[in-house]
């Protein structure tokens, strides 16, 4: 194992502790989005600090923040939450999906969005020297547009480069296989690639699959029951293991939304993971090993470089 490249500096992996892989702090998600949904944006500091204390609480130590450039990603503010709460924070550099991409990144080449992603991983981010853990793309549903193929192919050569891990977004769960064949043409190191919202698209079949290529593949839904229930999460999560792929496997809440935290008002927040989700587990045929697995080991394994 490497180190993990924190907020707050450098981190050995084996210190990392329970880990959530993706979820969301602060935001100030493009007009695009927020037309859609304002529930999307997390624009308080002190809501975030807040949830972050519940999460401590319950268990964790580490948080992998999503939010991408083109999200309204804000080093500075999760560095005054990291100085809050003591609570490894992994920030990103990188880009979510083509729709919110800004004009510039559009209008770049793949080598200048690959130099600024390295810029960033070694030199420090928006004017400071705070340092990015990893590396995100992604794309949108059903298709690669060619914006988000180029920043695919830009963080496949920036982690080349750096060895940075990467995430990648998935809209519901479509075209992991095809994202990994993109970042694989690239020569990357594809058991240092996460596809996130891989539970999205709840075909255990197609998460053997990737995983069976080397990748991590990403649940991030546990209590969202308006796309169905948690007992297709636990199916999933068992079938994978049975198919030998526990230590591909890293799961997250995602909660991006006012509506999904406690701080905000709403639920069922950081803690339920922890609270309910793991007794579930626990209860439906896992073990203590296997949790240990997929919130400590996997995600040290994935976020380590050196």
């Amino acid at each position: 194992m490497g180190k993990i490249q924190t907020i707050n500096g450098l981190v050995d992996a084996k210190d990392l502790g329970f880990t959530y892989t993706h979820e969301h702090l602060v935001c100030y998600p493009p007009e695009i989005a927020m037309k859609g949904d304002p529930d999307f944006e997390l624009p308080h500091e002190d809501k975030a600090i807040e949830e972050l204390k519940m999460f401590k609480n319950a268990g964790g130590n580490t948080l992998v923040e999503g939010t991408a450039i083109d999200y309204g990603r804000s080093p500075k503010a999760l560095k005054r939450i990291a100085d809050a709460v003591d609570v490894n924070i992994v920030f990103l550099t990188g880009f979510n999906k083509g729709r919110f991409y800004p004009n510039w990144v559009i209008k770049a080449s793949i080598e200048e969005l690959k130099e600024m992603m390295v810029d960033e991983l070694r030199n420090g981010a928006d004017d400071t020297d705070l340092k990015p853990g990893y590396i995100k793309c992604g794309s949108w549903y059903n298709v690669i547009l060619p914006e988000e193929e180029k920043v695919s192919r830009a963080a496949a050569r920036a982690h080349k480069e750096t060895g940075a891990p990467i995430w990648v977004h998935t809209e519901a769960g479509t075209m992991g296989l095809e994202q990994l064949d993109i970042l694989e043409d690239e020569g990357a190191d594809l058991s240092k690639v996460c596809i996130g919202h891989s539970d999205r698209n709840a075909d255990l079949w197609y998460h053997k699959k990737m995983a069976e290529r080397g990748a991590y593949v990403g649940y991030d839904g546990p209590s969202k029951v308006k796309y169905y229930p948690d007992s297709v999460r636990v199916e999933l999560i068992k079938g994978m293991l049975e198919a030998g792929y526990r230590d591909r496997l890293l799961i997250s809440g995602d909660m991006g939304r006012k509506s999904y935290l406690k701080s905000y008002g709403g639920g069922p927040g950081f803690e339920f993971i922890l609270k309910k989700f793991i007794p579930r587990l626990l209860e439906q045929g896992l073990d203590e090993k296997d949790i240990k697995a997929i919130w400590e080991d996997n995600p040290a394994d994935w976020l380590s470089f050196k």
